[in-house]
């Protein structure tokens, strides 16, 4: 069998392979769409690639396809969750009196590619991908063309698709049951001494390690309880709605980062949560509860479904946000809670998963920047508790 491809179609097949095998771009599916296809990248420059192989004959028809393609990012940036977006439209058969010249797209570049070699017209192509002139070197055509760049781009898809089966696989959540297993072992010792199964004795919470101003310590030893009150609780229906938060959003969390990020986001959170209750809370106060950490976790699930809002997105803006809004109402409204656990935990959360990464989306240079927002902002609550 013998498959001639034409001049226009080698040069989508070329630029699908390169945004796809090389730039890591994924399809979007869009109902509708003629002549066009669509890519879209996260993490790149140019979050959406146009490659426009349908015939437009002139300026007119340019403008409407311009007007089409902005209505249409505003849904994917919503989807997307993302403020700004810049996007790369790639015209493959444009006719000759159509001039991209001087005209204002906004936030959408526009190139005139007939040939591969046209690409170097354009710095803002070139700038964002400085190897793209290489896949004009590719000898083969026709149909060993087409088996080429098809075989490459199923390779790439299936191995995107092992990926995201292996962080989005159900695993045995472990250290989620551990911290309900010590949460609930430390309630029922403290109810027993406190006499009372429904309400603790803050006596007893405070020698079991409850946290308590700074002002109130008698050493600097006890700056372990930023630690031990995350397991402690005032009461069974504190315990047991914290308990249930946890079972709901634990197995989930530990699932995508993995036990040993888990158990640092979920204790450093907690611990995050009470020095910022240690550097603002009156004297006087005693303050107990997972629920800082159960924050963090939430923070960190809003970092990591950013990374993966493809996946997540409908999620994330239904129900984690909406949870979090509700629940810092709440904490405003309702006495006897503290918030300021709960905001702290929120923002350790995204601290440390941004400084821990998210499997396969993390640079180097992500997780840096994660460690040394999390050192200042530390640094910022250990100064306002000691130092102010």
């Amino acid at each position: 069998m013998n498959i001639t491809l034409s001049k226009n179609d080698e040069v989508v097949m070329k630029l699908l392979h390169y945004f796809i095998t090389i730039e890591g771009y994924n399809p979007v599916v869009l109902h509708g769409a003629k002549d066009e296809i669509w890519l879209e990248n996260n993490d790149a420059d140019y979050k959406i690639i146009r490659i426009v192989s349908g015939y437009i004959h002139n300026n007119e028809q340019l403008d409407f396809d311009i007007f089409r393609t902005k209505q249409i990012l505003k849904k994917i940036k919503r989807k997307m969750m993302s403020f700004k977006m810049e996007a790369l439209s790639i015209f493959v058969n444009l006719g000759d009196n159509v001039k991209l010249n001087d005209k204002d797209f906004d936030n959408i570049k526009c190139a005139n590619v007939k040939e591969i070699k046209d690409l170097s017209k354009y710095s803002f192509i070139i700038n964002k991908f400085p190897n793209i002139l290489e896949v004009e070197n590719s000898n083969e055509e026709g149909l060993e063309l087409f088996i080429k760049l098809t075989d490459d781009i199923n390779k790439k898809n299936y191995e995107e698709t092992k990926k995201a089966e292996d962080v989005f696989s159900k695993k045995k959540p472990v250290m989620t049951y551990v911290f309900m297993a010590i949460c609930f072992a430390l309630y029922f010792i403290t109810a027993i001494l406190s006499s009372n199964f429904m309400d603790m004795n803050l006596n007893v919470l405070v020698r079991f390690g409850a946290l308590i101003n700074i002002n109130m310590m008698d050493s600097k030893f006890e700056l372990y309880r930023i630690f031990t009150s995350v397991f402690l609780h005032a009461g069974l229906i504190h315990l047991l709605c914290n308990m249930y938060s946890l079972y709901v959003i634990g197995p989930q969390l530990e699932s995508f980062f993995g036990k040993v990020k888990y158990t640092l986001i979920f204790i450093g959170s907690g611990v995050i949560g009470n020095l910022l209750s240690l550097a603002f809370l009156q004297d006087g106060y005693v303050a107990v509860g997972a629920s800082g950490a159960i924050f963090g976790l939430l923070g960190a699930l809003l970092y990591f479904g950013y990374h993966y809002r493809v996946y997540l997105s409908g999620v994330i803006k239904s129900q984690i946000i909406p949870l979090i809004i509700l629940n810092l109402i709440i904490g405003f409204m309702v006495s006897n809670i503290n918030n300021l656990a709960h905001i702290g935990g929120l923002i350790g959360g995204v601290l440390l998963a941004n400084a821990l990464g998210v499997k396969y989306k993390s640079e180097k240079t992500d997780i840096i920047n994660g460690i040394i927002m999390t050192l200042i902002f530390v640094g910022f609550l250990i100064y306002m508790i000691f130092f102010r």
